[in-house]
């Protein structure tokens, strides 16, 4: 375009920013139009203008928290059309005009009425415009620009999953990565250093470390033993403006806590134990426990118990008590005070869990010494049999001794013994004994054929200990007299037939005896001589040895002959 000196040039609106950094300097800037030119073919110059509006923007910037008592002043409105006279008027809409944002309508001037804050609004968009204060007609088209907060450092660093609750293992290595903090800080990252964070560790040294950019805390010692120290609070600080002095701060705590690895074998407090068993002291029942400490917890404590040696490993079992870790000790077989008085184990407690990364802390197992004293208990007498049978004659005197029982003290003391026999039942009460020898006798006459068999009880017990009874069972078998003639086994009415044959059987006899078989058959049957003597009949003893009944037969001698009281059965002819 060229430049005639009737060519009109468009007003321009200039912008002047004041703008305070946070250092305390002041800047003015303006803008300004800048005009490209070319030199014409003839030498003459051209001036070409580029388009251009009237005004030209730049940011604004107004500091955060301003606390002064006037207005901050934030920058100046100029139109290239404002000849100083008053004639043009500016105006300021858009967010937090007339509230917070004022302006000069005559000069231009723009300021903050407010303090503002840069992490809850970072900047304003605005929109000015310059008018014919005459006309009210616009010189300029309307246009829009940016106020921007000025952020200052007012925000310190945050930690906002705070406080921390984290382990690690013990025995870790030194540089374990233990937790990773993190810190944010509501200043502008992107202007200075208001926001740049720094980690140091203000508490919890030189057991731990934290890595200044990151906040990765790291163990920082070898062979952290939870054993002799299991809580750790550190306490983490996060600075900004890297770190430098006048930087805002924030700290956090993490609580660490060790973790248990098995690093500890278990052992017992003593070398040597004893342990008082009394003999009366039942088989399968439990008599004593033993523990060796583990300074570890948990599983890495659990441990088993065993018997190695010793002359009482017949005797006595262990087993693991898992709740309490305690080997409980059972006994195996009877003691008896009077034979052995006492017994050696050797018991051994072994981890279960090994962790072979510290197996050069090992062996992971100890072993102890165990005594055990067998206590002398009051027992009660003791029978020289588990029971007795004896045997005694019927029809014996009141008073005949059956047998004898014999029961001792089987303690050191050996106290006298005596014997009762209680007469519950009705059995006992055919039966006495003498207290001091145990000899049995009757008491009342005895008869096999009521009773063959008696089961009586005899109870023996200590004179210095009544309260202490033993029983036994006493079988007495009652042995048969011939005291019971032979019976016949029936009433016999016989018939014979007149037509029988002489030395024919017409009928066989049999008896019996309630007496033993020794004292019973064989029988010896004959005609009761003192009654008048039939010739028509004989009696006969069955010899055979082998008969299962004793018996006789009857023989007819003349055929013939029935007696008038007998019934006559049908016979059969005679050939």
């Amino acid at each position: 375009m060229r430049i005639t000196s009737t060519s009109c040039i468009c007003p321009v609106l200039v912008c002047l920013c004041f703008v305070q950094r946070c250092y305390g300097t002041a800047h003015h800037s303006s803008i300004k139009v800048t005009r490209n030119q070319t030199k014409h073919t003839e030498g003459e110059t051209e001036v070409h203008h580029r388009p251009k509006r009237g005004w030209v923007w730049n940011q604004f910037f107004v500091l955060e928290e301003h606390m002064g008592p006037d207005p901050q002043y934030v920058g100046k409105l100029h139109s290239n059309s404002d000849k100083g006279d008053g004639s043009v008027k500016y105006i300021l809409t858009g967010e937090g005009a007339g509230t917070i944002f004022i302006i000069d309508d005559t000069t231009g001037d723009i300021h903050s009425t407010k303090s503002l804050d840069r992490e809850q609004k970072t900047h304003y968009v605005l929109h000015a415009q310059a008018i014919d204060r005459r006309t009210n007609k616009p010189l300029e088209p309307e246009s829009e620009f940016i106020i921007k907060v000025q952020d200052i450092n007012d925000n310190a660093p945050k930690f906002t999953d705070g406080p921390y609750i984290v382990t690690v293992p013990e025995m870790s290595d030194m540089g374990t990565s233990v937790l990773q903090v993190t810190a944010t800080d509501a200043d502008d990252p992107t202007y200075g250093n208001s926001a740049r964070v720094v980690y140091s560790i203000l508490q919890g040294q030189p057991y731990f470390s934290v890595d200044p950019k990151t906040g990765v805390i790291r163990t920082a010692l070898h062979n952290m033993d939870r054993e002799a120290r299991e809580h750790y609070s550190v306490v983490i600080q996060a600075k900004d403006m890297a770190g430098q002095v006048g930087g805002l701060s924030g700290s956090t705590t993490v609580n660490i806590t060790l973790t248990d690895v098995n690093d500890n074998p278990p052992r017992f407090p003593q070398k040597h134990y004893q342990l008082y068993v009394p003999e009366s002291a039942q088989v399968g029942s439990a008599v004593g426990k033993i523990k060796a400490n583990d300074a570890d917890t948990g599983s890495n404590a659990d441990m088993t118990y065993s018997i190695t040696n010793g002359d009482g490993i017949g005797v006595f079992s262990i087993s693991t008590d898992k709740d309490t870790r305690e080997g409980i000790l059972s006994l195996k077989k009877p003691l008896n005070y009077e034979k052995k008085k006492s017994y050696t184990l050797n018991i051994e407690g072994a981890n279960t869990h090994l962790d072979f990364r510290f197996s050069h802390l090992g062996p992971f197992k100890d072993a102890t010494m165990l005594k055990v004293i067998v206590g002398d208990v009051d027992e009660p007498p003791l029978f020289s049999m588990p029971s007795y049978v004896m045997e005694v004659y019927e029809n014996a005197k009141i008073g005949t001794i059956v047998g004898t029982v014999l029961a001792q003290d089987p303690d050191s003391a050996n106290s006298l013994v005596r014997y009762f026999i209680n007469h519950r039942t009705e059995e006992e009460r055919f039966f006495n004994i003498d207290a001091n020898t145990g000899t049995i006798k009757t008491s009342k006459v005895l008869d096999r054929e009521e009773t063959p068999w008696y089961n009586i009880t005899v109870t023996a017990s200590e004179n210095d200990n009544p309260d202490l009874l033993s029983h036994v069972s006493v079988g007495i078998r009652v042995l048969d007299v011939n005291d019971n003639p032979p019976e016949l086994a029936r009433e016999y009415d016989i018939v014979v037939c007149e037509n029988s044959k002489p030395g024919q059987v017409i009928h066989t006899i049999t008896a019996t005896d309630k007496d033993d078989f020794a004292n019973g058959p064989r029988f010896n049957f004959f005609l009761d001589e003192r009654l008048p003597m039939n010739p028509n009949f004989t009696l006969k003893d069955n010899e055979a040895a082998a008969a299962p009944s004793p018996s006789g037969f009857v023989h007819a001698r003349e055929m013939g002959a029935c007696g008038p009281a007998m019934q006559k059965p049908s016979c059969p002819p005679l050939v």
